[in-house]
């Protein structure tokens, strides 16, 4: 099998599996527990949430254990709506946000809210300036993803952070595919909110976290008890948030080998795309994407049956976000940068680990542009 969808989630590192193991079995104590076997989890957890601060460039207590990416967009963007509200309804986002972001806004817009949905120019680039030129007296949170989980474009994140800063308006960033492979500084950034999932950087699934600058007061996203500050509250999943804290620690340790590696072989990826399947053009900036991710439009083909075909070679690939599978939609992202609905139907990604090589690539485009081929042949493209 060769494994190019690392976008939708990465292997667990075993490094991460082995700290995980002991807190299924061995110290499986309620970290609110007085006796012993609590304070190891809760020793354990407190060594995790400063693990995720010190890859954050954050304070241990800026940082909030949630479910993932979309629960942390979620508490992010509705409840720093909401607790502004009185100072206005005007709310600043892009129209290719992962969908975890976008159906906040429009919950939101449901209960009066305001929403300015900014186009990026044709790579995905959103500039800070669009940013500026956007907002009113009355807006009071900005939200823009990190980097694009469809076509891997990085934003300017500290330029929109600064101005945001100099406005007062509240600042949220979905970093989901961007923390753990692009260094990120909560210091030098000056985002209010910053979301993360550990699956997406060789961490378990179903554990994430939320940055909360220190000087913001937002709602609560649960009542219960005491957990996370009362912020968000629930027993803790231990052995997930052991993982995320030691891949939050790997990756920082290894980001510059890991990404230099993965740079190199995306744009050789994209060199033989280009070179080896006719029409085939990549989407999303050339140069200021993700180390690990490359993104094409192939006229002539329909993308789920490439992806069902390469499938059957041992090929694991995507057409776009895991979390729009089955829509009949064609994808928000694409036609944000102006792509047409026919052009995102043949759309392709293919995001690499570490872990890859050449040899795999060359042999993943061979497959490609014969299965393109004969998709090409069986429609009747010319």
């Amino acid at each position: 099998m060769i494994y190019l969808d690392n976008a939708a989630t990465t292997k667990l590192d075993t490094e991460c599996l082995q700290a995980m193991l002991p807190y299924f079995q061995e110290n499986y104590g309620n970290p609110g527990g007085l006796y012993s076997l609590g304070a190891k989890s809760k020793k354990a957890i407190q060594t995790a949430r400063r693990q995720i601060a010190q890859a954050l460039d954050c304070e241990m207590d800026e940082i909030y254990f949630t479910s993932g990416g979309t629960e942390s967009d979620n508490w992010a963007i509705r409840m720093g709506a909401l607790a502004s509200q009185e100072k206005g309804k005007h709310l600043i986002t892009s129209a290719m946000e992962h969908h975890g972001a976008l159906h906040c806004f429009r919950e939101l817009e449901k209960q009066g809210f305001r929403v300015t949905y900014l186009q990026p120019d044709e790579e995905g680039i959103l500039s800070a300036k669009k940013v500026q030129e956007a907002i009113r007296p009355d807006t009071v949170l900005i939200s823009i993803m990190y980097a694009n989980n469809e076509i891997g474009t990085i934003q300017p994140i500290e330029e929109i952070g600064r101005l945001a800063k100099e406005k007062g308006i509240l600042f949220h960033t979905d970093a989901v595919q961007a923390f753990g492979h692009l260094p990120i500084s909560a210091k030098r950034e000056a985002f209010d909110f910053l979301s993360a999932s550990a699956h997406k950087f060789y961490g378990p699934k179903g554990i994430g976290f939320l940055y909360i600058r220190k000087s913001i007061a937002i709602p609560n996203l649960l009542l219960g008890g005491n957990q996370e500050s009362g912020h968000r509250p629930g027993t803790e999943n231990v052995p997930a948030i052991v993982g995320m804290g030691v891949a939050a620690r790997v990756s920082m340790e290894k980001m510059e080998e890991r990404g230099q590696k993965e740079s190199l072989l995306r744009d050789y990826l994209i060199q033989q795309m280009e070179n080896n399947i006719p029409g085939c053009t990549l989407t999303g900036a050339r140069t200021n994407r993700l180390p690990n991710h490359a993104s094409f439009v192939i006229p002539g083909i329909e993308g789920e049956s490439l992806l069902v075909m390469l499938d059957m070679k041992g090929i694991c690939a995507s057409s776009g976000s895991a979390c729009t599978v089955g829509s009949k939609e064609p994808s928000h992202v694409l036609m944000a940068i102006n792509r047409t609905p026919e052009e995102a139907k043949g759309s392709l990604r293919l995001t690499l680990s570490y872990e890859i090589t050449e040899d795999e690539i060359r042999e993943t485009v061979l497959i490609i542009a014969q299965i393109v081929g004969q998709l090409r042949k069986m429609s009747g493209y010319k």
